[in-house]
């Protein structure tokens, strides 16, 4: 066995005792005997063995699943290659305090809050692949909103993001009591980048002509008129704006395949990360408010303690 394949095998088997996603300091650390620019090289000679999930951690890639949790303002996304991610589905904290007032719920007024900017676009078009999917959690249409939720769209057209489709999340029996009427939906758009989406779903018409399996561009299946998912019980929530995992596996089963790569710069409770688990993919959760951090470690390992809880990697941005 050559020198190159002995350090090659070494890498890999410093990834498989970890159990996780790896910095590259950490790798050169369990290889005390080969400086850190040696292991890099190596790394790079052999990307079919190993991936970059983001700037300076890598990942075997015959290991599909796994979460990379990064401590950071998920805006920034400067720690992530062009075309790297195979889809982005995220909720962002929205700064909308007028329709979030009156009636019995009670917001955490100290979580940041933002609008999008065309910046924001312009990084989720940089970082995704052509044809991959940017899905964004928008909230219910008000008289107070509607003009941030169109000038959204104009914004991502603008940055290359083709809009796909628009579906309503309804939350099954829960109801919310502010602004001016009660709410149980949100809606989820979805982008694409690029002028076409990729082919992901099945094209059976082609197939009865060959013998091969053939796909069609779009989502693995028909978009439903509307997502009638469970809200998560405001008793168990260890995020205000917590979406269920039920209701992540049916987008992430949508727009991806098992192994691929996806990206919620607004983890809040890491639901996104058990959801990418138990689907067999890998998720980049970026959060910024270090209390939450130790909340979504402890949420992913419980919830995937008898699947791959090892699968986690922690990392500051």
């Amino acid at each position: 066995m050559s020198n190159s394949q002995t350090l090659k095998n070494r890498i890999a088997d410093v990834l498989r005792r970890l159990g996780r996603p790896a910095s590259l300091q950490e790798i050169s650390n369990e290889i005390i005997d080969k400086p850190s620019s040696t292991v890099r090289g190596r790394i790079y000679d052999n990307m079919d063995m190993f991936k970059r999930v983001a700037r300076g951690v890598y990942w075997l890639t015959d290991e599909q699943a796994g979460v990379l949790l990064i401590e950071g303002d998920g805006r920034d996304l400067s720690m992530f290659d062009d075309a790297s991610i195979d889809a982005i589905i995220n909720d962002h904290a929205w700064y909308d305090p007028l329709s979030n007032s009156g009636g019995s719920r009670k917001f955490d007024n100290t979580y940041p809050t933002f609008c999008y900017e065309l910046e924001d676009f312009r990084e989720k078009a940089r970082v995704l692949k052509n044809g991959s999917f940017c899905i964004e959690f928008l909230p219910s249409e008000n008289a107070n909103n509607w003009k941030y939720i169109y000038s959204i769209k104009e914004m991502a057209e603008q940055c290359g993001l083709t809009y796909y489709s628009k579906v309503t999340w309804i939350k099954g029996t829960f109801v919310s009591n502010t602004g001016r009427k009660s709410k149980n939906s949100e809606d989820i758009l979805f982008l694409v980048k690029g002028p076409k989406a990729r082919s992901l779903r099945l094209d059976k018409k082609k197939m009865k002509q060959s013998s091969e399996v053939c796909f069609m561009s779009g989502t693995s299946q028909m978009l439903p008129t509307m997502f009638n998912v469970q809200s998560v019980p405001l008793k168990d929530r260890i995020h205000q704006a917590e979406k269920p995992v039920e209701l992540y596996k049916q987008l992430i089963e949508m727009v991806t395949k098992p192994g691929e790569i996806i990206l919620d710069q607004g983890a809040g409770s890491g639901n996104l990360g058990i959801a990418a688990l138990q689907t067999n993919r890998f998720a980049c959760l970026i959060e910024i408010v270090k209390e939450n951090i130790t909340k979504i470690q402890r949420n992913i390992e419980e919830a995937t303690s008898s699947l791959l809880s090892n699968n986690l990697s922690f990392a500051n941005n």
